[in-house]
């Protein structure tokens, strides 16, 4: 008998922008930290991990959901918005984001989190998203979950630019 996550995953809305702001931040410099320049982490999360940034991409339709410790702490989230990819034609979204802090990496929190962006993306053609190329672990969970590399691109982080590949899974 499997006992129960003691995390829960439910719909988030602009009313959770400073939640989601939190553990972007907080997963960003955990995930980069010794990898990435810190001033170049500190100036991705001020311009991309703010609350004001979250109702950004909010008001422009995006979709997120919220992983919740229990007792209510954010622990991980998945947002899905219309895509910036170059990658992308007609009939496809992005997964801008999917992150969960690393105490929960192996609970099935990431993968409930992909099932409800999947779920959000349905009538949609493919569910895409950017990873940085040397990030082996979060590669082989997209893989897992059915994406397949398409493109390469460079991100920013902070002013500095990193070698990211695209990844696409298909919806339809």
């Amino acid at each position: 008998m499997s006992q129960a996550p003691a995390w829960t995953v439910r719909p988030a809305g602009p009313d959770d922008a400073s939640a989601l702001a939190l553990v972007g931040a907080a997963t960003f410099l955990e995930t980069f930290a010794g990898a990435i320049e810190g001033t170049a982490i500190l100036g991705h999360c001020a311009a991309n991990h703010s609350a004001e940034a979250y109702h950004s991409l909010f008001a422009k339709s995006a979709q997120a959901w919220i992983g919740e410790a229990d007792g209510g702490a954010p622990i991980g989230y998945a947002l899905i918005a219309r895509p910036e990819l170059e990658a992308a034609r007609p009939g496809d979204i992005e997964l801008k984001r999917i992150y969960s802090l690393s105490r929960f990496h192996g609970s099935g929190l990431g993968s409930a989190l992909m099932d409800a962006a999947v779920a959000g993306a349905a009538g949609q053609d493919r569910l895409l998203l950017g990873v940085k190329a040397d990030n082996h672990r979060a590669i082989a969970f997209y893989r897992k979950q059915g994406f397949d590399p398409i493109a390469t691109r460079q991100f920013n982080v902070g002013g500095k630019l990193f070698d990211d590949l695209v990844l696409a899974r298909p919806l339809a």
